[in-house]
């Protein structure tokens, strides 16, 4: 009797990483995770840990080793920070999670990529996979994004088969980065609307996210999607302030109604890269000329090709599980 498919999930014991393991384990797949932070819980057990991190190439080798698929989840993430670290972890990472995969005969690579890869200050609006890549990045994470997933999909072979994804605002339960910061913005007074907040957005549930990376995995086995990269969504685009002030009032919050324009949030975050840059201030400023056009402008994509070849659907309702979260992020 064979044994299962052996499965590396680089970035298992983050969001959407775990969500991709659960999947994983509950096809009868081996688990093997490359990460910083070892899984707690009942995953743990059933899973291999490989501590470390993508950007050193021998640790990527190792848990490569022996794998027949590669789910590369890991990404340094974030609006803010020193190109460096980004280069990294998402360009070199990449290139050494390719070359493990190319040289231990890995069968097929499912790439985390981001709509982010196609920026460039303009908004979009049912746009495709046709789009080229962008320009006039604002913030390193998009441009060494792009730049990975490049590298990914010009790796794609008959031998060794390649598909990026592109999920947009990834959310659901456990989300640990945008849901925590829209509320703690909120509750301490900080959170304005950007723009005049009739903006539409492309929004991803972490289950549907998850469901495509599997479905990406079979498309490539069965000979579909190879050097392809995708967009994932919900399907349906949201209007952007709708959403966060339903997620608000769900919580118990205040709606927010306060305006800024898109034109003077931009400049204030030029300002404040500035003074983060000059005075090497730690964390995110506060406003990013990137931010700025995220949350003005409208950016939903055309997902069809997702829903032909990757089998793409959302797995929630999306206006019925808002709520359900909400409701759970009231404070005591």
């Amino acid at each position: 009797m064979n044994n299962p498919p052996l499965v590396l999930v680089t970035g298992g014991a983050g969001f959407l990483g775990q969500a991709v393991v659960r999947r994983c384990l509950a096809r009868g797949y081996q688990v093997r995770i490359l990460g910083r932070t070892p899984l707690t819980g009942e995953l743990a057990s059933q899973i291999e840990f490989v501590r470390g991190d993508i950007g050193d190439r021998a640790t990527v080798d190792a848990a490569v080793k022996g794998c027949d698929y590669v789910f590369h989840v890991a990404a340094k993430a974030g609006v803010w920070g020193a190109w460096e670290d980004y280069l990294r972890i998402n360009i070199d990472g990449t290139s050494h999670v390719v070359d493990a995969c190319k040289a231990h005969g890995v069968r097929a690579l499912v790439h985390t990529s981001t709509p982010s890869v196609v920026f460039n200050g303009e908004a979009f609006r049912g746009a495709d996979e046709s789009l080229p890549y962008g320009d006039n990045w604002l913030c390193a994470y998009a441009e060494t994004k792009a730049i990975a997933e490049e590298v990914a999909l010009k790796a794609a072979s008959d031998q060794f088969k390649v598909c990026a994804l592109r999920p947009h605002l990834i959310w659901g339960p456990g989300d640990p980065h945008i849901f925590p910061r829209i509320l703690a913005r909120a509750r301490t007074g900080k959170l304005r609307i950007v723009g005049d907040g009739q903006n539409q957005v492309d929004v991803t549930h972490v289950d549907t996210a998850a469901d495509a990376h599997l479905g990406a995995l079979d498309a490539l086995l069965a000979g579909r999607a190879n050097g392809k990269a995708y967009f994932l969504s919900q399907g349906e685009p949201v209007k952007l302030w709708e959403f966060i002030n339903r997620l608000l009032v769900g919580a118990g919050e205040k709606p927010v109604t306060r305006r800024i324009s898109q034109r003077a949030a931009y400049w204030l975050g030029a300002l404040l890269e500035g003074v983060w840059t000059l005075f090497r201030l730690k964390g995110e400023p506060p406003m990013t000329r990137f931010v700025a056009v995220e949350l003005a402008k409208d950016h939903w994509y055309d997902v069809s090709a997702a829903r032909r070849d990757l089998g793409l659907k959302p797995a929630v309702e999306t206006w019925a599980e808002l709520d359900r979260l909400a409701a759970t992020l009231r404070t005591k």
